[in-house]
């Protein structure tokens, strides 16, 4: 007798397929021209096989109607490349300090090396990426960041200066919208220029909540190294409104690293952006799963 396992297999392979794209369809529709900021973070980079394939995942978006912009950091590329220089590098609340050396390691790091490889992975996977930083196009003036920190000793506070380090002061969008009219997905590297010329390194999860508000995207995704937020049981959560993460900080269950990003999510969503979620880049397919599916991958944000 001869077996039709093989056939049977297929058809189900087919059927699951159809069913994926079937529950896949009214996502599609709700994004359709839409504007779509993901934060491509240095951890949730990854692998090579992983770098392809989230390559492939922005080219598909760009391929089914979507607009993406992706705006990437590159943190351990510039620790690599600063260890090689034998350059010591210090961060006060998780921003870098940036003297005059450091800051041209960090511009070549990611407006060259970095930005290149994430262009050209969506580029390989079939739709046109440039890569620019925040230099080009006028695209991100900067302004100098400073910190106020407390003396131990003295109790007193002073200003600490943290170098060529700063924040967006303004967002041009006009080369942005020249690129995603053409069918073009800009990679952004975060690094900018003020107003006096000097170039500044600034956090990507800033300049990604910046331009998302700037381009009031549909959503703004922050792929980083954990899966979301999770409460005060320790269990993840799926949505939250502005008024909820504010409660949560100050409840004191939401902590540590995760303030930066959800403060990020909260600072695009009161300018326009209709969402903003955060998720572990490091899980394939990540983005497809957050826009594409009915429960989402990460913590969803929203005014």
């Amino acid at each position: 007798m001869t077996s039709t396992a093989p056939a049977a297999s297929g058809a189900n392979d087919a059927h699951d397929q159809m069913a994926i794209l079937a529950g896949a369809l009214p996502y599609l529709k709700r994004y359709d021209d839409q504007v779509v900021v993901v934060k491509y973070g240095g951890h949730a980079m990854g692998e090579e096989e992983n770098a392809l394939m989230f390559g492939r995942d922005i080219a598909l978006l760009e391929q089914v109607g979507v607009s993406p912009v992706v705006v990437h950091g590159g943190g351990p590329q510039i620790n690599a490349m600063l260890k090689r220089l034998d350059v010591k590098s210090t961060f006060v609340d998780g921003l870098r300090v940036t003297d005059a050396q450091m800051v041209d390691v960090v511009e070549m790091v990611l407006a060259g090396t970095v930005n290149k490889q994430v262009a050209e992975a969506i580029t390989r996977a079939g739709v046109i990426a440039v890569g620019i930083s925040g230099k080009d196009g006028g695209l991100i003036r900067a302004r100098k960041v400073t910190r106020t920190v407390r003396d131990p000793g003295s109790n007193l506070e002073k200003v600490l200066d943290l170098g060529f380090v700063g924040e967006p002061e303004h967002v041009d969008t006009r080369v942005l919208e020249l690129l995603i009219g053409a069918d073009i997905v800009p990679v952004v590297a975060p690094v900018g220029v003020g107003a006096d010329g000097q170039t500044y390194n600034i956090n990507a999860d800033t300049v990604a909540g910046a331009i998302a508000g700037a381009l009031k995207a549909a959503r703004l995704l922050m792929l980083t190294d954990v899966p979301g937020v999770r409460g005060p049981d320790g269990v993840h959560i799926q949505e939250m409104t502005v008024a909820e993460v504010r409660a949560g900080i100050e409840a004191g269950w939401i902590s540590g690293g995760m303030i930066p990003k959800v403060e990020t999510c909260i600072y695009a969503v009161e300018r326009g952006v209709q969402a903003a979620v955060i998720l572990d880049g490091r899980v394939p397919h990540a983005v497809l799963a957050e826009l594409f599916t009915e429960g989402g991958a990460g913590t969803l944000i929203k005014p």
